[in-house]
């Protein structure tokens, strides 16, 4: 315990140290660098802003309570990593659930591993760091690959280096993103495995992706029954989407839109005389509450 308090002392102490203008410290080679860079400092949280690069888009509310609820137990047992922007100015680099969590208990400082970068390596450490972590889901692992690529200019051979990862297993999570939006939205809220949407991926025709998406959804399939589903669309060519009187185009352009804005496939009948049905589908309980949310939120 005695350690462990003089520990905390210790990063308090170089908290005040940051916090005098006369050592300001913007590289290695300023006075007392040495002694801020790479050690843990008791950071003021509202000094710290959110990281732009950041991969990671999806917070569960519910996880995130949870950690709040042990950090105000324990104590933020893993410190954060920031970087240095400029005097008392510091940016998360990873970490943004613990950082997220501490806020929400009312934390009012919380430790960090300072570090001094620019913008790309910033991003670079945050997408690797990110990349490594256990809970992200398949689709923000794949735009952190590709963020990689089209950002950092990394070749998949460097990233497999990077994040100690086979170049095989980087190309099947980029492959992720050639899937409809709808279905990638159905990935990162668990409705399907990133087993399924390996699967359903080898269709190149959206509207057939979307067509086996809702099936796997309203029939509970397994990955393997996906791969049959598949390879029997491949061999008799026998799923096909149902042919449908042409849409307006202003019902086509809104259709799109729901769709993406709901992460369903919205369906839209229009009778003859202009009036119309639009129908919204939902797979769970937990879905149909995300969707009235974000019906409630769009008043």
């Amino acid at each position: 315990m005695a350690k462990a308090t003089k520990k905390q002392a210790l990063g308090r102490g170089l908290s005040a140290l940051l916090k005098d203008p006369s050592n300001d410290i913007n590289s290695v080679q300023d006075k007392n660098a040495d002694t801020i860079i790479g050690n843990i400092v008791e950071l003021d949280i509202e000094a710290i802003e959110i990281n732009p690069f950041q991969p990671r888009t999806n917070f569960n509310e519910e996880t995130l309570r949870e950690l709040a609820s042990s950090i105000r137990e324990l104590g933020v047992i893993q410190p954060i990593t920031v970087r240095k922007l400029e005097f008392n100015k510091f940016q998360l680099v990873s970490g943004e659930r613990r950082f997220r969590a501490s806020k929400l208990i009312g934390l009012t400082t919380i430790p960090a591993y300072i570090r001094i970068a620019n913008d790309q390596e910033s991003l670079e450490m945050a997408l690797v760091e990110n990349i490594q972590r256990q809970d992200l889901d398949p689709i923000e692992i794949a735009l952190s690959y590709q963020r990689l690529i089209d950002e950092i200019k990394l070749t998949q051979e460097q990233m497999s280096e990077r994040v100690g990862k086979k170049r095989s297993t980087i190309a099947n999570y980029l492959r992720l993103l050639k899937l409809d939006p709808i279905i990638q939205t159905g990935m990162r809220d668990g409705f399907i495995s990133m087993g399924h949407g390996r699967a359903i991926i080898n269709i190149e025709d959206q509207s057939i992706q979307l067509d086996i998406y809702e099936k796997i959804i309203t029939d509970k399939l397994s990955v393997r029954a996906t791969e049959q589903l598949v390879k029997n669309y491949h061999k008799t060519d026998e799923i096909k989407p149902e042919k449908k009187e042409e849409l307006p185009k202003y019902i086509k352009k809104g259709v799109k839109e729901f769709s993406e804005y709901f992460g369903h496939k919205i369906s839209v009948k229009v009778s003859k005389n202009g009036k119309g049905q639009i129908t919204i589908p939902f797979h769970s309980e937990e879905d149909f509450n995300r969707i009235k949310k974000l019906v409630q939120s769009a008043k």
